[in-house]
């Protein structure tokens, strides 16, 4: 194994990049899009905690969503950092500045109800919706519409999901009707 380490791009900085995006303006978008890869992956490791440890009678469906989700997630970081890297930055990854990064919250590593799991998912999703809708302004404001377009593709997604996560959360309105009568 080599011994020898040559750093190629230092970690915020911002080179050149053949997609003529000139350089003042790629740093404002690359700094967008680490935050909303940041975003994205906090969503993911509280996505995939609760896909380890939901139970109940519900377990294998909602096992099944979890997994779907936090996949939705992955894809859509993988996106946004190919973005970064395109425009001459260099993506964010490692556990402590993602964590630093990151304008949502980790919901910690104790284990809740369903429930309470489910509304905080729901919240970061809204959380990470706003951030995407003002990334995207920003992106195309500074003229940079395809990374405008590759957000709002991955904003589709991510407010499928919220969607999604909300219709687990309403009532059940079959139980509702029954104890009525």
């Amino acid at each position: 194994m080599s011994t020898q380490k040559t750093v190629r791009q230092h970690a915020e900085t911002v080179e050149e990049n053949s997609l003529r995006l000139e350089k003042e303006k790629a740093e404002q978008v690359i700094d967008a899009l680490n935050t909303e890869l940041a975003n994205s992956y906090v969503l993911y490791h509280q996505l995939k905690k609760h896909h380890w440890v939901v139970e109940g009678a519900e377990f294998r469906d909602l096992h099944i969503f979890f997994q779907e989700a936090y996949e939705n997630a992955e894809g859509g970081a993988d996106l946004i950092a190919e973005r970064a890297q395109a425009l001459g930055g260099v993506p964010v990854s490692g556990p402590t500045n993602l964590e630093e990064r990151a304008t949502v919250e980790f919901e910690g590593e104790d284990v809740y109800d369903l429930r309470t799991m489910m509304e905080n998912d729901l919240e970061i999703y809204g959380d990470i919706i706003e951030s995407m809708r003002d990334s995207i302004e920003l992106a195309t404001n500074l003229g940079d519409h395809a990374t405008a377009q590759i957000l709002r593709e991955i904003l589709v997604d991510v407010e499928d999901d919220a969607h999604h996560f909300e219709h687990y959360l309403e009532d059940e309105t079959l139980v509702l009707e029954e104890a009525l009568h």
